[in-house]
């Protein structure tokens, strides 16, 4: 069963809205890490759903540029954009291959912590190149754990989701093919 034109569009759109609303919810949010910059991602929950209930990737990147593009426009500017571009990017590929490459043997929550990491890595490499000092690859170990904890939090947030999504009739149906291919328990 697949989402005919029209509803596919609405889909997509809501999930982008719901992104960009977490995005900018967040960039609201005073977190007292020890790294400047560090977050929770709140919006990247949004993308792990995407690339869960949506037919192609393809999709799911169109989200993801969509919401960078409208939080830098919203809330942002020429380094939000950068910095969450490269991030946003970096991270999207790291899911696609943890998705694909650990099948049943990686959960969401898994898949989640991955893309948090690499996230981190897109932003250290996108500042390494505007200051010309790759000694920012020093907060990497810091960033990192702070992407694990909140990836962890991330994906067992979209697990609880993607286990009432399958409830609805189409994501019923998609879900339990991802449980067949990944083993993956969303009930």
């Amino acid at each position: 069963m697949k989402l005919n034109k029209t509803s596919k569009m609405i889909y997509m759109s809501l999930l982008v809205s719901m992104a960009l609303i977490l995005s900018l919810i967040e960039r609201m949010m005073p977190i007292p890490f020890v790294t400047p910059g560090a977050k929770l991602g709140l919006a990247n929950l949004i993308i792990i759903i995407s690339i869960y209930t949506l037919d192609n990737y393809k999709d799911s990147f169109i989200i993801l540029i969509l919401r960078v593009f409208l939080a830098a426009i919203f809330g942002g500017n020429m380094s939000t954009l950068l910095y969450s571009a490269t991030g946003g990017i970096f991270s999207f590929i790291a899911t696609i291959i943890t998705k694909k490459l650990g099948g049943k043997h990686v959960s969401v929550i898994g898949v989640s912590s991955c893309a948090a990491v690499f996230h981190n890595v897109g932003q250290l490499l996108a500042a390494s190149l505007i200051l010309n000092n790759f000694g920012v690859f020093l907060y990497l170990p810091v960033l990192s754990t702070i992407g694990i904890i909140t990836g962890i939090f991330i994906g067992l947030s979209a697990n609880y989701l993607l286990s009432h999504l399958s409830q609805l009739p189409y994501f019923r149906n998609r879900l339990n093919l991802d449980n067949k291919k990944s083993s993956l328990k969303y009930n």
